[in-house]
């Protein structure tokens, strides 16, 4: 009991360490809000969003998605463009794109430091230890964007490998499918 509530501390304190420098690089890097640099590591995989769903991935709602999108398009990080039947297509500009790279090559080099301190076998060990976590954690559908949402996704996939977090949507989904007919 003792070892659990031990580790469970340490990943809590780790955690949110590693949380506090993430958000502070990425909101330097984005000069914008977390919420706006999630917001932009979504939009440069996942072109084309509504507001609607791009603020249910970042963990925002519908009108707090508006105002994020808003102060976005005012910096000239992203532009509205029409689509059918009148709604809006988000889209990244050129400065938007830079920004979502920025924020990323910040993030990679924050959570590559903390690694520094794990030798090779070590971060190996770490690596399947948080696959196996980051599985636990998701609990239905929806959440694979809220976690991931400020993922290099090519890093994750890089050399075959699979998301663990996207695995676990598509299990679910399948499973749902499955008992729901």
């Amino acid at each position: 009991m003792h070892a659990e509530l031990r580790a469970a501390n340490l990943l809590g304190a780790a955690s949110l360490t590693l949380s506090d420098v993430l958000v502070a690089g990425a909101t330097t890097a984005a000069g914008t809000s977390s919420s706006g640099a999630a917001a932009l590591v979504v939009l440069s995989t996942d072109a084309g969003l509504s507001v609607t769903e791009l603020g249910r991935r970042v963990g925002l709602s519908q009108s707090a998605a508006a105002r994020m999108v808003e102060g976005l398009e005012e910096k000239g990080l992203l532009r509205k463009e029409a689509s059918w039947r009148g709604w809006v297509r988000l889209q990244l500009t050129d400065l938007g794109a830079q920004a979502a790279r920025s924020l990323l090559a910040s993030r990679g080099d924050v959570l590559r430091q903390a690694l520094h301190h794990l030798d090779d076998r070590e971060q190996e060990q770490l690596g399947r230890l948080l696959e196996k976590l980051l599985t636990g954690l998701y609990r239905r559908p929806g959440d694979a964007e809220r976690i991931c949402r400020l993922c290099d996704r090519c890093v994750c996939v890089r050399g075959g490998a699979l998301c663990p977090v996207g695995r676990a949507d598509r299990d679910r989904r399948v499973s749902d499918e499955r008992d729901h007919g």
